[in-house]
């Protein structure tokens, strides 16, 4: 059972409902089992839109939301209980269980959805759906719609109108309650002490995937099922690419290893990168760098708050590490006009976060009305400036280049300012270093 109460999930819909238009219906498909090879199937995952409607966490399922209905505006299709399929695939809450304990107001076999869906949708005057993100089932959607169409002589009356869910849905999405707080502190949480284990373990020899074991080995640990997306461990010259995943390269003596990982508790993600040498000692030129990202992030932890907007975190990173840059040789020429012409994107290439809940890019919009968003509490995002130094850069002396650097952490926007949820994990070179050392006298 999911840590959010039932009584949240309730308050979802309802909330839902209310910014629908007057007779209409939403309607929602959970998320398709995946394909690994031939027969065997990945560890099911439920779509995130779904999850945050119900809780629900089997597949086959699918949500209709009738504001008015007079039988109950919540319904669920789901599979029926199957003592056969029971025994081979694990326990079912069947139509009595959505009822009792996902608060349906009415739940039917989905083998009968087909007879039954089209009677709720005929005579509402619009369809909410996900368009788009699940094509199958938008074909089924349109069969049923023209099911009604093909009667309308005989009196039926489809539906006129279409809108995309997401609109309504991923602004909700955006604002966390307390309870969505608490999950994504058990996830940082969790996630920290891998990080940290990940440190400790750190040796010459070893290979990326070695500290990739000890990762999941806390996640599962403590209690969460799968990382909240593809593990990166990047030592060396890899730490240089963005979305390194191969994962199976040697740590050696004077490199640093990046490891951006983070895992996920009822659906809910963390994310975290820290960098650090794989000898336990940084370098002069590997720790110049590190501290300059460091002190961009800070600067992004001071811009974040409410009535703040979410590009001041980035415009924070920018300056600071164009300044460092510049302060380092890296970069040539005053500091205002390197900004103007993004100078700095040949070391510093993304964006200084992201948002942060059921998906690890989360939804919702950065820009409202062409302006970007301004920040209120309950948001949480991610901070995640970097400086990644290609090894081919000739343009650069060669004590720098191969250096990539990121540091990363979760926060959610407070009444005052942000908390960070990840703060557990060591980040200053003297704190990274001592761990360090500590775990290999005690070795």
């Amino acid at each position: 059972m999911s840590h959010i109460p039932k009584s949240e999930f309730a308050r979802r819909r309802k909330a839902l409902m209310a910014q629908m238009v007057p007779n209409s219906i939403a309607i929602l498909p959970a998320a398709a089992v995946a394909i690994r090879n031939r027969d065997v199937e990945h560890v099911y995952r439920q779509d995130s839109d779904f999850q945050y409607l119900s809780g629900f966490a089997e597949p086959e399922a699918v949500i209709a939301l009738i504001p008015g209905r007079e039988h109950g505006e919540y319904v669920l299709f789901c599979r029926e209980r199957n003592p056969e399929r029971e025994l081979w695939d694990g326990l079912r809450a069947g139509q009595e269980g959505a009822i009792r304990d996902f608060g349906a107001d009415d739940a039917f076999p989905i083998s009968d959805i087909d007879d039954i869906l089209p009677g709720l949708i005929e005579g509402r005057d619009r369809v909410y759906s996900s368009i788009g993100s699940h094509p199958e089932f938008d074909r089924h959607l349109m069969d049923w719609i023209n099911s009604i169409r093909s009667k309308a002589r005989l009196g039926a009356q489809p539906p006129n109108e279409f809108e995309a869910l997401d609109h309504l849905l991923h602004d909700m999405r955006l604002y966390k309650s307390a309870a969505e707080v608490k999950v994504m502190r058990r996830a940082a949480d969790i996630s920290a002490r891998a990080h940290v284990r990940a440190m400790q373990a750190c040796r010459a020899g070893l290979h990326e995937y070695s500290l990739e074991a000890e990762l999941d080995y806390e996640f599962r640990k403590g209690g969460a099922k799968m990382p909240a997306y593809g593990s990166i461990v990047a030592a060396g010259r890899n730490a240089c690419i963005l979305h390194y995943q191969h994962n199976d390269a040697v740590l050696r003596d004077g490199d640093l290893v990046l490891i951006d990982a983070g895992c996920e508790i009822d659906c809910y993600a963390s994310d975290i990168t820290r960098t650090f040498p794989v000898s336990g000692r940084f370098s002069p030129e590997q720790k110049a760098i590190y501290e300059l990202v460091l002190e961009a992030q800070q600067a992004a932890f001071a811009a974040i708050g409410p009535d703040k907007h979410w590009n001041q975190a980035h415009e924070a990173t920018v300056q600071v590490i164009t300044r460092g840059l510049v302060r380092l040789g890296l970069l040539k020429g005053e500091v205002d006009e390197l900004i103007a012409r993004d100078a700095h994107r040949a070391f510093y290439m993304h964006r200084a976060g992201h948002w942060l809940g059921l998906d690890v890019h989360d939804v919702g919009e950065y820009k409202v009305g062409g302006e970007w968003r301004v920040l209120e509490p309950g948001m949480t995002l991610t901070v995640e400036p970097g400086i990644y130094i290609a090894p081919d850069n000739l343009s650069v002396a060669k004590k720098w280049r191969g250096i990539g650097v990121r540091i990363e952490d979760d926060v959610v926007v407070t009444k005052k300012g942000c908390e960070i949820l990840t703060e557990a994990v060591p980040k200053s070179v003297a704190e990274i270093e001592a761990l360090m050392a500590a775990a290999r006298a005690g070795a």
